[in-house]
């Protein structure tokens, strides 16, 4: 096993980094530790960097296809990380999953018909449902002494008036990995109501150790059928800079109604550095992802530790998967402002703010741990000061 420095301190200001140099913006203060954008300040694994700069060295960038062993790379990892056979004819480019799910959106509805989503979700998810003239129907997570469950009932209910389901695999920001028999529950609902699960997996990469994710058109014929799915090496690697995600469509009607989409926009051609990228993270990157969770775990191990013994008000919700601490401050007795107010300008702390994540954010602050271990402990500290009574 190799021995990656995930204790570095590597410095992002003045990176153009959405992280750190828009805090002023973001924040109000740009002095805060910015734990909010879904990126890592690990850095990009020195088998990518090689791999980009190889091919820099070459004098000409111009325009660039997607070779076999891209396509492949992407096979194989899928094959071997999550046990999902899938065939190249399937996989199509997007420049993120965020534009994928607005293509797909374009896709399979029309203006009005219902699209379903599982708050407290991912809050791009409204957006793209809003700004595109679509009825955003809420299946909302409930919370069962700090573990999130579905409420298949009222899923069942909303998909009767549904077009699409738009869900979060695994869950951000709850941090659930769903179970299989969740996962089956959800699909079958969907067959039997004519629904299309577009399926959120950037995180299926992210897995806490004792946890398996689980593709959801992997399960059947039948799921497979009626599901987009959406990867991307961006998480897993952190090249998010790079653009480049993989849209995977077994059913080939549904899939001639995506890339119909990708041509008229004409957005089915991405860089070569992000083909080079994804390429090398998928050939080489399974012992980094396996030492990067390992230690992410550690994070949260120490995190859920300190608040127990020393911030007892704050709770963090059993994490399952992603890098994403979601934190549970009601018992604190304070407003939603407060707590923001008070994490930005007493503790200096950039979080994001549980009410943007929709129905059942209130109370809660999502915190990143891709981040080195003195800084969640440095936090943790910043924490008990401002919160302490």
């Amino acid at each position: 096993m190799n021995d990656y420095n995930f204790d570095k301190i590597t410095p992002r200001e003045n990176s153009d980094s959405v992280k750190y140099d828009l805090r002023q913006e973001y924040f109000g203060n740009a002095e805060v530790q910015p734990m909010w954008v879904a990126d890592m300040d690990f850095e990009t694994p020195a088998f990518i960097r090689e791999a980009i700069q190889e091919r820099a060295k070459h004098p000409i960038y111009g325009y660039s296809v997607m070779s076999e062993d891209y396509f492949q790379s992407i096979i194989c990892w899928v094959k071997t990380r999550h046990q999902w056979d899938i065939k190249k004819e399937w996989i199509s480019y997007t420049p993120g999953i965020l534009p994928a799910i607005s293509f797909s959106i374009h896709s399979y509805t029309r203006e009005g018909d219902g699209v379903i989503v599982q708050p407290p979700v991912y809050f791009p998810f409204f957006d793209a449902i809003k700004s595109n003239g679509r009825r955003q129907l809420n299946n909302r997570l409930t919370n069962q002494d700090g573990q999130y469950h579905i409420d298949f009932n009222d899923l069942e209910e909303k998909a009767k008036s549904a077009r699409l389901l738009l869900m979060s695999h695994p869950h951000n920001p709850v941090g659930r990995c769903w179970t299989k028999e969740e996962l089956t529950n959800i699909g079958e609902i969907c067959l039997r109501n004519n629904v299309i699960i577009i399926s959120d997996e950037i995180h299926n990469d992210l897995i806490l150790p004792g946890f398996r994710h689980y593709p959801m058109a992997g399960l059947s014929e039948d799921i497979a059928a009626i599901t987009v799915t959406c990867i991307a090496p961006s998480k897993t690697f952190n090249i998010g800079g790079l653009a480049t995600s993989s849209i995977i469509i077994p059913n080939e009607d549904l899939r001639k109604r995506f890339q119909n989409t990708l041509h008229q926009l004409h957005v089915f051609r991405g860089n070569f550095f992000g083909y080079v990228a994804s390429t090398a993270g998928y050939r080489n990157g399974g012992q980094w992802v396996d030492a990067l969770m390992k230690y992410v775990q550690g994070n949260f191990n120490y995190l859920d530790d300190f608040l127990r013994k020393e911030l007892p008000e704050v709770r963090l919700t059993h994490p399952e998967a992603t890098y994403l601490a979601w934190l549970d401050f009601r018992e604190t007795g304070l407003s939603d402002k407060q707590i923001k107010d008070k994490l930005i300008f007493e503790a200096k702390l950039g979080f994001s703010h549980g009410p943007v994540f929709g129905e059942g954010g209130q109370g809660f602050q999502r915190m990143n741990l891709a981040v080195p271990r003195s800084v969640v402990k440095e936090a943790c500290l910043r924490l008990k000061k401002t919160f302490t009574n």
